[in-house]
């Protein structure tokens, strides 16, 4: 139940899929839309701690915990609890009734693939998990695995700047966002961005794939 994984702004989100495909890696979950809903205690005590209380529905409904976590060479290692769920509204329906409230609501594409890899474990070979997402302020790339070693490893194949990756989460990226913008909307969805263009130093990011192009 550890996430171990590296965010990266990228420009050319085809570019990056067309390498991932050259390695051989296999096509785990093509293009989907995620919608997304963020919970929190009426204090904010979940996000003053760093946690995340979270119900996504893309092809199935889950509910997801995330600690606060680490950070460490550009990777966020963290604890995550997920499980698949029956029914979005009635999930929704049942924080609430425990006292957690929406506060925030995002959507993204995301394209997944995995590739085994040379590094071996105690028991067995590993593989790395490489997201591809769409969000409505930009293009980025998360990779997860098991190590910063692999992690690192599989970003200098997709020919990715190490000193470029993110630790900050997308809704915070969105927090800096309407600060830098004066956005009045609160939800990070393609509809309240479907007119609007925003750039990499408006998120304080910088593309990862520069210095290929």
């Amino acid at each position: 139940m550890q996430e171990i994984e590296a965010k990266f702004y990228v420009q050319d989100l085809k570019q990056i899929e067309s390498l991932i495909q050259k390695l051989d890696a296999y096509l785990i979950q093509p293009r989907v839309l995620e919608t997304n809903i963020r919970f929190d205690l009426p204090d904010s005590g979940l996000r003053s701690k760093g946690q995340v209380l979270r119900l996504r529905q893309d092809t199935e409904t889950r509910l997801t915990y995330k600690d606060a976590g680490t950070k460490k060479q550009g990777v966020i290692n963290r604890t995550e609890i997920e499980f698949v769920v029956d029914d979005f509204e009635k999930a929704k329906l049942f924080l609430e009734a425990l006292g957690y409230q929406s506060f925030f609501q995002y959507e993204k594409y995301r394209t997944t693939y995995a590739l085994q890899t040379s590094e071996v474990s105690e028991t067995s070979e590993v593989s790395v998990h490489i997201m591809l997402d769409e969000m409505p302020y930009g293009n980025f790339v998360e990779i997860e695995g098991e190590s910063i070693a692999q992690i690192r490893s599989m970003a200098n194949k997709l020919n990715l700047d190490w000193q470029a990756a993110i630790s900050k989460s997308y809704s915070r990226l969105f927090e800096i966002a309407r600060r830098s913008l004066g956005f009045r909307f609160s939800d990070l969805t393609f509809a309240n961005f479907e007119k609007i263009k925003v750039a990499p130093e408006s998120i304080q990011v910088q593309p990862a794939d520069s210095r290929y192009r």
